[in-house]
């Protein structure tokens, strides 16, 4: 494995971390969301991550290696399809009879989990790229 296949799967869990960050944005700002086109309250979107096979574009002196390399990438964006969470607001446009409204199926507590599990995911990649472009800057040195 060189330095550069290193750095191209520190890329994709940077990526996949990104999209995941996004959709826990999106969870939070649509935590109050009842109306959608689609007709009621928002629902959560969660990423799925799966493996994809590493393909490194050489022809290096490891293939049966760079073959056992995976990619990560998000496979799909889920909606979450836990209850609606129901509150008791009259005074809501979108309350029922009772006075109740639905309002997304959204935990700021489980959001901001995974908001943290996404952000250590993605400096851990900063750090494994970081870590693979120093060991070539030294490899590099040893030529000078």
């Amino acid at each position: 494995m060189d330095f550069l296949n290193s750095m191209d799967l520190s890329q994709s869990g940077l990526t996949s971390q990104r999209q995941r960050m996004n959709m826990v944005a999106m969870n939070l700002s649509h935590i109050n969301t009842t109306r959608t086109p689609d007709g009621g309250p928002y629902r959560r979107k969660v990423p799925i991550f799966e493996t994809a096979p590493y393909f490194s574009g050489s022809r290096g002196l490891r293939p049966r290696l760079e073959s056992e390399l995976q990619d990560v990438q998000v496979r799909e964006i889920m909606e979450d399809r836990r209850d609606f969470r129901l509150v008791f607001d009259p005074s809501h446009p979108d309350a029922d009879e009772f006075g109740y409204v639905l309002n997304p199926n959204i935990n700021v507590v489980q959001e901001m989990v995974d908001m943290i599990s996404a952000k250590r995911s993605y400096e851990a990649n900063i750090t494994a790229a970081t870590a693979a472009q120093n060991m070539a800057l030294k490899s590099l040195d040893l030529l000078r």
